[in-house]
């Protein structure tokens, strides 16, 4: 499955899967489900108090059904109701958050893609495409990514608590910073989550190269013992 790799606030990089065809095709069929259900409510209180005014009719239901993705994806950070409860939501292609202009520039396409052929555009290109792009997405460079709830890590995952007696292995590890503990610990949960190893391959040259520590140890298990040298000699 295609992924986009993500940067997130802490400056470790996760992948998330591109959103299926089915995905997007249930978010959008909810968006028309909530705007139609919209349109009922409204015009049965409009017949009830008998407005006849045409232009009253298309300002009130019309306008919000032209602009309903574009202002909700604007204001709800790439996301409509239904992409919402698909867990579902716009991204750039680079990882970064999708700016208004990106959320316009797809509204705007979105004609095409769904206005000819009843969609069909959209599908055959998100689904052959390989990033997951309409034609909207491929213009605004961006694309739909499903959301992995990102379970925190807890310290009785990451380390083990020493005995009495433990010696560090490192003492280098008295260098770090929680700040470089707590990235350390988000590269092995994508490494152990996800499946990427990506991160902590990246984290772990780079801790050698910070502390001068050279090892034949696997990145997992040096990652692992330098967290725990860490809370050790900080404990002290």
């Amino acid at each position: 499955m295609p992924t986009i790799q993500v940067r997130t606030t802490q400056n470790v990089f996760i992948h998330y899967p591109v959103a299926s065809v089915g995905d997007r095709i249930l978010g959008y069929l909810i968006d028309r489900i909530i705007l139609i259900a919209f349109a009922i409510a409204v015009g049965t209180i409009f017949y009830n108090l008998e407005v006849n005014e045409q232009w009253i009719w298309i300002v009130v239901i019309g306008i919000p059904f032209i602009l309903y993705s574009v202002l909700f994806e604007i204001f709800m950070n790439g996301q409509t109701p239904g992409k919402r409860v698909m867990n579902i939501k716009v991204i750039r292609l680079n990882g970064t958050p999708a700016t208004v202009g990106d959320f316009i520039l797809r509204w705007i396409f979105a004609l095409i893609d769904f206005g000819v052929l009843g969609g069909a555009i959209a599908v055959i290109l998100v689904a052959a495409g390989g990033k997951g792009q309409r034609l909207g997405d491929i213009v605004a460079g961006t694309t739909v990514i499903k959301q992995v709830e990102q379970r925190e890590i807890t310290a009785q995952e990451v380390f083990v608590v020493a005995e009495k007696n433990y010696e560090p292995v490192f003492s280098q590890a008295l260098q770090l910073t929680e700040h470089d503990i707590d990235l350390i610990q988000r590269a092995l949960e994508v490494n152990r989550d996800l499946g990427n190893a990506k991160p902590m391959l990246a984290v772990t040259e780079k801790v050698k190269r910070q502390l001068g520590i050279q090892t034949d140890l696997p990145p997992v298990k040096f990652l692992y013992t330098l967290i725990k040298d860490f809370h050790h000699l900080t404990s002290r």
